[in-house]
Protein backbone atom coordinates (compact mmCIF):
# COMPACT_ATOMS: atom_id res chain seq x y z
CA UNK A 1 0.00 0.00 0.00
CA UNK A 2 1.00 3.78 -0.52
CA UNK A 3 0.50 7.05 1.29
CA UNK A 4 -0.27 10.44 -1.02
CA UNK A 5 1.21 13.53 1.24
CA UNK A 6 0.26 16.70 -0.35
CA UNK A 7 1.84 20.32 1.37
CA UNK A 8 1.14 24.14 0.87
CA UNK A 9 -0.26 23.36 -2.92
CA UNK A 10 -1.51 25.75 -4.97
CA UNK A 11 -3.23 25.40 -8.32
CA UNK A 12 -5.36 27.29 -10.97
CA UNK A 13 -6.07 27.46 -14.11
CA UNK A 14 -4.23 30.48 -16.31
CA UNK A 15 -5.09 33.44 -13.55
CA UNK A 16 -7.59 31.99 -11.63
CA UNK A 17 -6.41 30.35 -8.53
CA UNK A 18 -8.19 27.86 -7.33
CA UNK A 19 -6.24 25.97 -4.73
CA UNK A 20 -4.37 28.18 -1.44
CA UNK A 21 -1.98 26.00 0.06
CA UNK A 22 -3.99 23.14 0.65
CA UNK A 23 -2.26 20.14 2.94
CA UNK A 24 -3.61 16.97 2.87
CA UNK A 25 -2.56 13.35 3.74
CA UNK A 26 -4.40 9.50 2.90
CA UNK A 27 -2.49 7.23 4.64
CA UNK A 28 -2.16 3.48 3.54
CA UNK A 29 -5.27 1.71 4.15
CA UNK A 30 -7.50 5.07 4.49
CA UNK A 31 -10.38 5.94 3.00
CA UNK A 32 -10.37 9.71 3.10
CA UNK A 33 -13.00 11.87 1.89
CA UNK A 34 -12.90 15.73 0.23
CA UNK A 35 -15.89 17.50 1.07
CA UNK A 36 -17.01 20.19 -0.50
CA UNK A 37 -19.96 21.60 -3.09
CA UNK A 38 -19.22 22.81 -6.46
CA UNK A 39 -16.64 25.45 -7.45
CA UNK A 40 -14.48 25.14 -3.94
CA UNK A 41 -11.16 22.96 -5.49
CA UNK A 42 -11.76 19.66 -4.96
CA UNK A 43 -11.36 18.34 -8.64
CA UNK A 44 -8.21 20.79 -9.31
CA UNK A 45 -6.88 18.77 -6.18
CA UNK A 46 -7.93 15.47 -7.55
CA UNK A 47 -6.30 16.32 -10.90
CA UNK A 48 -3.36 18.02 -9.33
CA UNK A 49 -2.60 14.83 -7.83
CA UNK A 50 -2.98 13.23 -10.87
CA UNK A 51 -0.84 15.36 -13.25
CA UNK A 52 -3.26 16.58 -15.29
CA UNK A 53 -2.91 20.26 -13.30
CA UNK A 54 0.50 21.32 -12.46
CA UNK A 55 1.18 22.99 -8.96
CA UNK A 56 2.33 26.52 -8.85
CA UNK A 57 3.69 25.84 -5.50
CA UNK A 58 3.42 23.12 -2.83
CA UNK A 59 4.72 19.43 -2.72
CA UNK A 60 2.79 16.15 -3.40
CA UNK A 61 4.60 12.83 -3.04
CA UNK A 62 4.00 9.35 -2.99
CA UNK A 63 5.32 7.40 0.10
CA UNK A 64 6.10 3.57 -0.85
CA UNK A 65 5.98 0.58 1.70
CA UNK A 66 9.54 -0.11 1.04
CA UNK A 67 10.88 3.56 2.31
CA UNK A 68 10.40 5.41 -1.34
CA UNK A 69 9.54 8.78 -1.19
CA UNK A 70 8.37 10.30 -5.20
CA UNK A 71 8.09 13.58 -6.10
CA UNK A 72 4.58 13.51 -8.13
CA UNK A 73 4.65 17.48 -9.31
CA UNK A 74 5.73 17.36 -12.75
CA UNK A 75 4.73 13.96 -13.71
CA UNK A 76 3.03 12.86 -16.45
CA UNK A 77 -0.53 11.22 -15.75
CA UNK A 78 0.93 8.31 -17.96
CA UNK A 79 4.12 8.47 -14.87
CA UNK A 80 1.34 8.95 -12.14
CA UNK A 81 -0.67 5.53 -13.23
CA UNK A 82 2.56 4.02 -13.70
CA UNK A 83 3.25 4.55 -10.00
CA UNK A 84 0.45 2.85 -9.01
CA UNK A 85 -2.64 5.47 -8.59
CA UNK A 86 -5.80 5.43 -10.70
CA UNK A 87 -8.65 7.74 -11.32
CA UNK A 88 -12.62 7.35 -11.43
CA UNK A 89 -12.69 10.67 -13.28
CA UNK A 90 -16.29 12.90 -12.47
CA UNK A 91 -18.71 12.31 -15.22
CA UNK A 92 -17.04 8.61 -16.06
CA UNK A 93 -14.69 9.66 -19.54
CA UNK A 94 -15.76 6.51 -20.91
CA UNK A 95 -15.06 5.90 -24.63
CA UNK A 96 -18.78 5.60 -25.54
CA UNK A 97 -18.46 4.60 -28.87
CA UNK A 98 -16.42 1.68 -27.81
CA UNK A 99 -17.56 -1.41 -25.85
CA UNK A 100 -17.25 -2.14 -22.28
CA UNK A 101 -14.17 -5.07 -22.59
CA UNK A 102 -12.86 -2.47 -24.67
CA UNK A 103 -13.25 0.61 -22.29
CA UNK A 104 -11.73 -1.84 -19.77
CA UNK A 105 -9.05 -2.64 -21.82
CA UNK A 106 -7.70 0.47 -22.07
CA UNK A 107 -7.53 0.53 -18.33
CA UNK A 108 -5.08 -1.89 -18.26
CA UNK A 109 -2.37 0.95 -19.56
CA UNK A 110 0.20 0.41 -16.74
CA UNK A 111 2.57 -2.39 -17.53
CA UNK A 112 3.00 -4.13 -14.03
CA UNK A 113 -0.75 -4.59 -14.80
CA UNK A 114 -0.92 -5.72 -18.94
CA UNK A 115 0.61 -9.44 -18.08
CA UNK A 116 -2.74 -10.21 -15.37
CA UNK A 117 -5.16 -8.57 -17.98
CA UNK A 118 -7.37 -11.53 -17.80
CA UNK A 119 -7.82 -12.28 -14.46
CA UNK A 120 -8.55 -8.57 -14.03
CA UNK A 121 -11.22 -8.82 -16.55
CA UNK A 122 -12.41 -11.71 -14.79
CA UNK A 123 -11.99 -9.80 -11.17
CA UNK A 124 -14.13 -6.77 -13.00
CA UNK A 125 -17.11 -8.96 -14.59
CA UNK A 126 -17.35 -11.08 -10.67
CA UNK A 127 -17.57 -7.46 -9.35
CA UNK A 128 -19.88 -6.00 -11.53
CA UNK A 129 -21.93 -8.74 -13.28
CA UNK A 130 -23.85 -6.37 -15.52
CA UNK A 131 -20.52 -5.53 -16.81
CA UNK A 132 -19.89 -9.31 -18.00
CA UNK A 133 -23.32 -9.61 -19.35
CA UNK A 134 -22.74 -6.13 -21.30
CA UNK A 135 -19.18 -6.94 -22.44
CA UNK A 136 -20.06 -5.98 -25.93
CA UNK A 137 -22.52 -3.32 -25.73
CA UNK A 138 -21.13 0.20 -26.22
CA UNK A 139 -20.15 2.54 -22.87
CA UNK A 140 -22.66 5.07 -24.44
CA UNK A 141 -25.41 3.10 -24.63
CA UNK A 142 -25.78 1.84 -20.83
CA UNK A 143 -27.42 3.80 -18.00
CA UNK A 144 -25.58 5.84 -15.98
CA UNK A 145 -25.09 3.92 -12.86
CA UNK A 146 -23.55 1.49 -15.21
CA UNK A 147 -21.53 3.52 -16.67
CA UNK A 148 -19.99 4.16 -13.52
CA UNK A 149 -19.44 0.87 -12.36
CA UNK A 150 -17.52 0.53 -15.75
CA UNK A 151 -15.46 3.75 -14.75
CA UNK A 152 -14.17 2.20 -11.33
CA UNK A 153 -13.59 -1.31 -12.76
CA UNK A 154 -11.41 0.67 -15.48
CA UNK A 155 -9.62 2.50 -13.08
CA UNK A 156 -9.24 -1.42 -11.24
CA UNK A 157 -7.35 -2.72 -14.29
CA UNK A 158 -4.37 -0.61 -13.95
CA UNK A 159 -3.91 -2.65 -10.55
CA UNK A 160 -3.23 0.62 -8.61
CA UNK A 161 -2.37 1.01 -5.11
CA UNK A 162 -3.87 4.73 -4.81
CA UNK A 163 -7.43 5.12 -6.02
CA UNK A 164 -8.78 8.73 -6.54
CA UNK A 165 -12.50 8.94 -7.12
CA UNK A 166 -13.69 12.16 -7.79
CA UNK A 167 -17.57 12.92 -6.99
CA UNK A 168 -18.65 9.18 -8.02
CA UNK A 169 -22.52 9.94 -7.09
CA UNK A 170 -22.87 13.21 -9.79
CA UNK A 171 -26.10 12.27 -11.85
CA UNK A 172 -27.11 9.04 -10.36
CA UNK A 173 -30.45 8.16 -8.66
CA UNK A 174 -30.03 7.86 -4.84
CA UNK A 175 -30.40 4.12 -4.95
CA UNK A 176 -27.69 4.11 -7.03
CA UNK A 177 -25.15 6.54 -5.42
CA UNK A 178 -25.61 3.81 -1.86
CA UNK A 179 -25.06 1.04 -4.23
CA UNK A 180 -22.00 2.60 -5.98
CA UNK A 181 -20.59 3.74 -2.78
CA UNK A 182 -21.05 0.60 -1.09
CA UNK A 183 -18.99 -1.66 -3.59
CA UNK A 184 -16.17 1.45 -3.48
CA UNK A 185 -15.86 0.14 0.13
CA UNK A 186 -15.89 -3.34 -0.49
CA UNK A 187 -13.19 -2.98 -3.58
CA UNK A 188 -11.02 -0.84 -1.05
CA UNK A 189 -10.85 -3.70 1.45
CA UNK A 190 -10.77 -6.02 -1.17
CA UNK A 191 -7.64 -5.01 -2.98
CA UNK A 192 -5.82 -3.33 0.08
CA UNK A 193 -6.90 0.00 -1.76
CA UNK A 194 -5.51 3.69 -0.33
CA UNK A 195 -8.78 5.53 -1.21
CA UNK A 196 -8.89 9.63 -1.75
CA UNK A 197 -12.89 10.52 -2.43
CA UNK A 198 -13.89 13.55 -3.41
CA UNK A 199 -17.63 13.88 -2.82
CA UNK A 200 -20.35 16.21 -2.17
CA UNK A 201 -22.93 14.09 -0.66
CA UNK A 202 -22.11 13.79 3.13
CA UNK A 203 -24.56 11.58 3.87
CA UNK A 204 -23.15 8.80 1.57
CA UNK A 205 -19.22 9.58 1.53
CA UNK A 206 -19.79 9.22 5.73
CA UNK A 207 -20.94 5.97 5.08
CA UNK A 208 -17.28 4.26 4.08
CA UNK A 209 -14.64 7.18 4.95
CA UNK A 210 -12.34 6.76 8.14
CA UNK A 211 -11.58 10.62 8.19
CA UNK A 212 -12.38 13.94 6.07
CA UNK A 213 -11.45 17.24 4.75
CA UNK A 214 -13.81 20.49 4.11
CA UNK A 215 -12.72 22.55 1.49
CA UNK A 216 -14.30 25.93 0.82
CA UNK A 217 -12.64 28.52 -1.90
CA UNK A 218 -9.70 26.38 -2.17
CA UNK A 219 -8.85 26.37 1.58
CA UNK A 220 -8.81 23.35 3.82
CA UNK A 221 -11.52 24.71 6.31
CA UNK A 222 -11.85 21.63 8.68
CA UNK A 223 -9.69 18.21 8.68
CA UNK A 224 -11.27 15.63 10.97
CA UNK A 225 -9.58 12.88 12.64
CA UNK A 226 -12.72 10.31 12.72
CA UNK A 227 -15.75 10.32 10.73
CA UNK A 228 -17.72 11.24 13.66
CA UNK A 229 -15.26 14.20 14.38
CA UNK A 230 -16.54 15.29 10.50
CA UNK A 231 -20.05 14.35 11.36
CA UNK A 232 -19.99 16.52 14.45
CA UNK A 233 -18.93 19.42 12.58
CA UNK A 234 -20.86 22.83 12.45
CA UNK A 235 -20.06 23.46 9.02
CA UNK A 236 -21.29 19.81 8.24
CA UNK A 237 -24.61 20.31 10.33
CA UNK A 238 -24.75 23.43 8.83
CA UNK A 239 -24.35 23.09 5.08
CA UNK A 240 -24.84 18.95 4.48
CA UNK A 241 -27.56 17.88 7.17
CA UNK A 242 -29.50 21.17 7.31
CA UNK A 243 -29.04 21.70 10.97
Amino acid sequence: MSRIVVENVEAGYGSVRVLHGVSVHVDSGETVALLGTNGNGKSTLINCIMGIVVPTAGTIALETDDGQTIDLVGRSPQEVVELGISLVPEGRRLFPLLTVEENLMLGAFRSTARARIAANLEFSFEAFPVLGQRRRQLAGSMSGGEQQMLAIARALMSEPRVLLVDEPSVGLAPILVSRVIAKIRELKTERSLTVLMAEQNFNQAIKIADRGYIIVHGDIAFAAASAAELAENEMVKQYYLGV
